[in-house]
């Protein structure tokens, strides 16, 4: 829910940044392609302040909304680049849809104070698990527009309306690989400093077990499109359950904690 406490202006931005990905959402077909482009780009900046506002202000709070709010942002920033390199790259109706969605759910759950007492390491640990978030969901969305590629050759539809197959399928690998590697690093990053904070190091918690999980899917489909060239349907699934398990890791635990059971984690 809507904190009482929330700032007024913080949630105007919120609203804001809500409503200008809605606008090339809903009405992708009605809008001219200059005209959704500046859209999206103002929803893109306001949401960056938003998620300035929600992490810098007075009273910094994160959790599972704020931490997929971070994905979306970096999956559209991806997106952005991207569309440099590939005019002809066409996901804009369904990330401004992905963004607005996102906005909304962190403004209904803000999730917990951070704890000015943490860790100095623990925002380097934050920022890690997120970006690999990041380039993981861009990996799905290419994943997704692969599939529906190969869909449309299957079925004779106009095949050159968006990026060739090898393209997306390549870039789909390229963003898996680095988010593999970002995953490793925020484990490791975990495991070093926790010790150095004077815990376990490591805990065997929901939390741990589906992130080693999806680290173990990951590497599984990196060493098969390697080893044995797997590409495809079945490439795609294996991508698919890696990134369901990364989502329960910390998105799925922190929804159970702030909004099954209603409390910090």
């Amino acid at each position: 829910m809507i904190l009482p406490s929330a700032s007024p202006a913080g949630v105007a931005l919120a609203l804001a940044a809500a409503a200008a990905y809605a606008l090339p959402a809903a009405a992708a077909s009605r809008l001219s392609a200059p005209t959704a482009r500046r859209t999206l780009q103002a929803a893109w900046v306001l949401h960056a302040v938003v998620i300035g506002w929600s992490l810098l202000g007075t009273s910094p709070r994160f959790g599972f909304a704020p931490a997929l709010s971070v994905t979306a942002w970096l999956v559209l920033t991806v997106y952005a680049v991207e569309r440099q390199m590939f005019p002809q790259l066409q996901a804009r109706w369904a990330l401004a849809g992905l963004g607005a969605v996102a906005i909304v759910l962190a403004l209904l759950f803000p999730g917990t104070p951070l704890h000015v007492g943490a860790s100095p390491w623990l925002p380097l640990h934050w920022a890690l698990g997120i970006a690999s978030y990041g380039l993981f969901a861009a990996s799905v969305v290419h994943a997704w527009l692969m599939m529906r590629a190969e869909r449309a050759i299957r079925h004779a539809d106009d095949a050159h309306a968006g990026l060739p197959l090898l393209t997306l399928e390549r870039l789909t690998f390229r963003f898996a690989s680095g988010g593999f590697v970002l995953l490793s690093a925020t484990l490791l990053a975990g495991l070093v400093f926790g010790e150095a904070a004077g815990g376990p190091g490591w805990r065997w918690d929901h939390k741990t077990v589906f992130s080693t999980l999806a680290w173990a899917a990951f590497a599984t489909l990196l060493l098969g499109r390697l080893r044995f060239g797997w590409r495809g349907r079945k490439a795609v699934r294996v991508l698919y359950v890696g990134s369901l398990l990364l989502l329960l890791a910390y998105v799925g635990s922190r929804f159970v904690l702030e909004v099954v059971l209603g409390r910090a984690a």
